[in-house]
């Protein structure tokens, strides 16, 4: 029998901000703002509206000792108990991740996503030679995002919405990290 490799994330702290793994005490932050139809049409795997208990699958998913992708909240409380986001990255192979996120619609235009995604550079927890992100055409802002990051656009692909119930085009963006 295989051992499992237990994944630990860790904590990152930004000015005005940090990153940190998802915790049971987030559901209801997560429940209420993955419920908004405008955050979850500008994400591949939010279903709108969003069912019961996809929440607690989700957090059970981000805590799993065997997952492939690494969640953070964006929480700027001082005790650590806040979610205006969240930002997360996939492994792939040979070193490679990508990246997502999504912000509460109140702090859209804030440049938090831009900090999120610079500290989570920055930090490279997942030890990536390479980062690749993709957004839908018709949501600039988060492409804007990837670019002040220092992303290079590479091309346009389609990626299917579980909210919008369609394939929609996007743009992907790669960042070398060596």
């Amino acid at each position: 029998m295989s051992e499992i490799l237990e994944i630990t994330q860790p904590v990152i702290k930004t000015d005005g901000f940090i990153l940190r793994p998802v915790s049971a005490a987030d559901a209801g932050a997560l429940t209420l703002h993955a419920s908004d139809k405008r955050v979850a049409q500008n994400t591949t795997t939010i279903p709108h509206p969003l069912p019961e208990g996809a929440t607690e699958a989700f957090i059970s998913r981000c805590q799993a000792p065997d997952r492939t992708e690494d969640v953070w909240v964006i929480d700027p409380s001082v005790d650590g108990s806040e979610l205006i986001g969240a930002i997360a990255l996939q492994r792939m192979d040979r070193d490679q991740s990508e990246i997502g996120y999504w912000i509460a619609p109140a702090f859209w235009n804030s440049g938090i996503a831009s900090q999120a995604v610079a500290a989570l550079i920055a930090a490279n927890p997942q030890i990536c030679r390479t980062i690749f992100g993709s957004v839908f055409q018709d949501n600039p802002a988060s492409a804007r995002v990837l670019t002040n990051c220092g992303f290079d656009y590479i091309g346009e692909a389609e990626s299917f919405s579980v909210a919008r119930g369609a394939t929609v085009p996007t743009w992907t963006y790669i960042k070398a990290l060596d």
